[in-house]
């Protein structure tokens, strides 16, 4: 027996058969209606309930699976982009400078620049899983009602908010970046001025762990803004109030599962380019030279692009569903959309705006349901049963002379159906 079958009264006129998943949400006016069968919605690929660390990983591999040419294209556009213009960086700034002496001056200078662009390289990876997130995490969000997400529409879903998330994606990089730079620069200032050695070496032991610790307390703070400001459709600076809002008292929880994936999609990334090194070095050898180089350059930036395009939306989707968990942990969202009368929608993304029946100001507090049956609330003043359905239940007024609190069609709280 189906949710609606098992809620519902007698002679209610509930069809046997739910009616299907839409596979594709209609641009048109015409209002699309999203299943509310609470077994559905919980036993789904990706259940909509509070997820743990183990299932947040095997969503964000179920959302490839399911999504392979939404997921997997935008991770590839995006992926091209930096590893050309990180190639071409490489090529141009570095070139064969460190092969063709071994003097200390243009060794030095060499690894140096070699060190700049790593770092660049990191940012810029980075800043795309940044935009990945907010662009994958509708297609996350339709995943959860069974929905297909297709490129045509996540980029319709993204198009209206994607000047603010880049706008989120590049503040949030900015500040983790100067957070990590500001307590290293005295120790650059000493080595660049010549000052003596034991200062720059205590600068250095005070300002780099007190750099990364510092960017990656931002990072985490700031991350989950990307996702917000597409689902919510928020402004810029609203999207980092939700995500400091969400995300308080649970930094800890979503700093160690962002290192987790981390550590996976590192392991994952080294095992996905050792055959594109293996073909380089069996082709090009290890010092080519001329046409041999730049061939050598495309096939290390073909294997960059493989890897980073499969790992990318892995950690991308692990981002957007940390959002979207917690936002069924403080907000009751799951709940919520198990428990909404109608879910017939226009614009998928109206069902992700925050809502007043889950959210008090200030409490973020998941609300309880009732024994395990769906949570109820109460009909408006004056609303008609839907077509078709029985008599609503009528419970007693909670003091004497108060008018009956009308509930909607479903068991009376506390009580027999």
């Amino acid at each position: 027996m189906s949710g609606l079958e098992a809620w519902a009264t007698p002679g209610s006129g509930v069809p046997e058969d739910p009616s299907p998943l839409p596979q594709e949400l209609s641009p048109g006016p015409v209002p699309i209606r999203l299943a509310t069968d609470r077994s559905e919605l919980l036993g789904g690929d990706i259940p909509l309930r509070p997820l743990g660390i183990s299932e947040t990983l095997d969503a964000a591999i179920t959302s490839i699976r399911r999504n392979p040419r939404a997921v997997l294209g935008l991770a590839l556009i995006l992926t091209s982009a930096v590893q050309v213009i990180i190639t071409l960086g490489a090529y141009f700034f570095i070139g064969t400078s460190a092969t063709d002496e071994v003097t200390p001056g243009p060794l030095l200078r060499s690894v140096g620049t070699q060190f700049l662009l790593i770092i660049i390289e990191l940012a810029l990876t980075a800043y795309t899983i940044l935009l990945l997130a907010g662009m994958l995490a509708p297609v996350l969000g339709r995943t959860l009602f069974g929905l297909p997400g297709t490129l045509r529409q996540a980029w319709r879903d993204v198009r209206p908010s994607l000047a603010r998330l880049v706008a989120v994606a590049t503040i949030t990089m900015t500040l983790s970046l100067a957070a990590v730079i500001v307590p290293v620069l005295p120790f650059i200032l000493l080595v660049s001025g010549n000052a003596p050695a034991g200062l720059g070496v205590l600068a250095a032991v005070i300002g780099f762990p007190v750099g990364l610790a510092l960017m990656v307390w931002l990072y985490v703070l700031c991350v989950l803004a990307a996702p917000a400001v597409v689902m919510e459709r928020q402004s810029v600076l609203g999207a980092f109030r939700r995500a400091r809002q969400l995300i308080r008292r649970r930094w800890w929880r979503i700093c160690g599962t962002l290192l987790l994936t981390l550590l996976i999609t590192i392991f994952i990334g080294l095992i996905a380019q050792v055959p594109f090194f293996l073909l380089d070095r069996m082709l090009f050898g290890q010092n080519p030279t001329g046409w041999t180089e730049v061939m050598s350059l495309g096939v290390g930036t073909v294997g960059r692009i493989v890897s980073w395009s499969l790992i990318g939306p892995f950690d991308a989707g692990v981002i957007a569903l940390l959002y979207i968990d917690l936002r069924m942990r403080r907000e009751g969202l799951d709940l919520e959309l198990q428990t909404r009368d109608d879910l017939e929608v226009h614009d998928f993304l109206d069902l992700w705006r925050p809502s007043a029946l889950v959210t008090g100001p200030g409490s973020g507090h998941r609300p309880q349901s009732h024994g395990g049956a769906p949570l109820l609330r109460p009909a408006p003043p004056g609303a008609a049963p839907p077509p078709g359905a029985g008599p609503p239940w009528t419970t007693a007024p909670p003091g004497a002379g108060a008018p009956p609190t009308v509930w909607s069609n479903g068991p009376r709280p506390g009580g027999n159906s």
